[in-house]
C-alpha cells in the first residue's frame, strides 16, 4: 500500500458547506423530523461562518411542554 498525502482546498470545502443545494438538504431533513413531532413545531436553515445549520425548535408553549414531559424532538431523531 502507498502512503497518499492529500491536502484539502478549505475555501472550497466552505463554499460547498454553504452552498444552496446543502441548505436544501438540510432543510428536507429538519421538515422530515417536524412532520414527526407536529405542528407547534417550526424548522430553520441559516448560513454561518463556515457551514449551513438546520434546527428544529418549539415553537410555543404547548409545544415546550409536550418536548419537555415526552422528549419529543428526541424520538424524533431515533
Amino acid at each position: 500500500m502507498s502512503n497518499v498525502i492529500f491536502e484539502l482546498n478549505t475555501e472550497g470545502v466552505r463554499e460547498l458547506l454553504q452552498s444552496q443545494e446543502m441548505q436544501d438538504a438540510l432543510q428536507e431533513i429538519a421538515t422530515d423530523i417536524q412532520s414527526k413531532c407536529g405542528a407547534d413545531y417550526a424548522t430553520d436553515v441559516q448560513v454561518m461562518q463556515t457551514r449551513a445549520i438546520a434546527s428544529v425548535y418549539t415553537d410555543n408553549a404547548e409545544a415546550l411542554k409536550d418536548n419537555s414531559e415526552n422528549n419529543t424532538l428526541l424520538k424524533a431523531l431515533g
